[in-house]
Parts: structure tokens; C-alpha cells; sequence
């Protein structure tokens, strides 16, 4: 039987109540600009629920997307010091809340949200909306089986090779959309696949640049990650 691609819907009941946050970006122009974004009160409902469980037994799935992760914030403040091309087209892959593509949106991208949670991209687009952030779409997507049809220039990826078994997928994702000028920009909290990762890149034909950075937030205990810019080789 031919692998089929994996989705998956949270339950409705299970996405109240929410809670709100503020995050501040400092942009390259200067000035800091503020999101609101919004999520579920606590992941423990999530975490518990029948559906959950049928989905883990089904392909190991886990509600990741309704937490806000510090890999989110690392590459949406790296993207928010680069001047960027008007209307470029970029997809996220793993959107979860949509916290990298806010910031693209921010920047004058067109971002498509992806995950393979249909509750995500129903947070994500909210998480657009009041923040005034029209120009996005949102696509169910398994990143394991990439759209045949979609060449980016940029594809954005936040915390997203936690295990070893993502990792030939991702790469198999980026030779499939991205373009063959573009670029991927990849957050990581320096997990332990983090040498894996980077040689893999290498072996497949990929160059890259791998800028360490930090996160400091109040009352949160300091974060250091990678993020990554990766292109082909050519």
C-alpha cells in the first residue's frame, strides 16, 4: 500500500479557551513593533484527549503547534533585521501558531502558512487577522509528501528537526519547492541532532550558514539556538 500523507484536526472543543500575548520584534528599520498572538490556555487538554492518542498510535503525532516556541521568535527576529524583496512568496512549513510568518507578513512577504494540523492554520490565520495581516493563505500540508506544484524563493522552518527522521524529509521538501535561487531560513535550539543535521545538509548539495543567536525573555531562562540560512550549491 502506497504511504499516504498524514493530517490531522484538534477538535474544536478543545481549542477554548485562549489566552493572549504580546511579543516585540525589533526590525532592521529601527523600530520594535508589537503581535498579539493568540493560543490555547493549556496544551495538558490537548495532551490528553482520545483524538490525541489515536493520532500518536497513527504516525506519533503530538499537539506541538499550540505552544509558542522560543525557535518561533529566534528566526521571526532574524528575518525582521534583513531588508526583503516586496511580495515575495514564502512558505512556512510547521506554521503552528504562525509566528515567523506574522513577521514575514510584517516585512511585505506573502506567506503561506502550512501544517499538518488544521487547527493550527486556524490559529495562524487568526493570529494574522488581528494582528492586520491580510496577505497569507494556509494549505493542509504533511511535509513529508511536498507539493508537487509550488516552487518558493523562500521556505521559513522553525524547530522543526526535533528527531533524526525529519531531517531527509526536510531536505527532500526543500529540493521539491524551493527554488533554484532560493533560500531556506531554519531555526534550532541546538538539539542533539544539530552535527546530523548540518552534514546531511552538506551530503545533499546544500551550503549554509549557521548564526548562533540567543533569546532573553523576562522571567524565561536563556535560550541559545542556530539559525540557519541554507541554499544549493551551485
Amino acid at each position: 500500500m502506497t504511504p499516504q500523507p498524514f493530517l490531522h484536526t484538534t477538535p474544536d472543543e478543545l481549542l477554548e479557551p485562549t489566552v493572549e500575548t504580546v511579543i516585540d520584534i525589533p526590525f532592521h528599520t529601527g523600530n520594535i513593533r508589537q503581535f498579539r498572538i493568540v493560543l490555547p490556555t493549556s496544551i495538558d487538554s490537548l495532551l490528553d484527549h482520545p483524538s490525541t492518542h489515536a493520532a500518536f498510535a497513527q504516525d506519533e503525532y503530538m499537539p506541538y503547534w499550540a505552544e509558542l516556541w522560543p525557535s518561533a521568535l529566534m528566526l521571526g527576529r532574524a528575518l525582521a533585521q534583513q531588508p526583503w524583496p516586496e511580495g515575495i512568496k514564502v512558505l512556512e512549513v510547521g506554521c503552528g501558531l504562525g509566528v515567523t510568518g506574522l513577521i514575514a507578513l510584517a516585512l511585505g512577504m506573502e506567506v503561506t502558512f502550512s501544517d499538518y494540523d488544521a487547527a493550527a492554520l486556524k490559529f495562524a490565520a487568526k493570529n494574522a487577522q488581528i494582528n492586520g495581516l491580510r496577505q497569507f493563505h494556509t494549505l493542509p500540508l504533511d511535509w513529508r509528501y511536498p507539493p508537487k506544484n509550488m516552487t518558493v524563493p523562500l521556505i521559513l522552518a522553525a524547530d522543526v528537526i526535533y528527531e533524526s527522521r525529519n531531517i531527509s524529509p526536510l531536505l527532500n521538501l526543500l529540493n521539491t519547492v524551493m527554488g533554484p535561487t532560493g533560500e531556506c531560513w531554519l531555526s534550532d535550539p541546538d538539539r542533539p541532532q544539530k552535527e546530523e543535521f548540518q552534514s546531511a545538509l552538506s551530503e545533499h548539495g546544500f551550503a549554509f550558514e549557521a548564526m548562533a543567536t540567543t533569546l532573553e525573555r523576562p522571567q524565561q531562562p536563556l535560550v541559545k539556538g542556530t539559525v540557519y540560512r541554507i541554499w544549493r550549491e551551485h
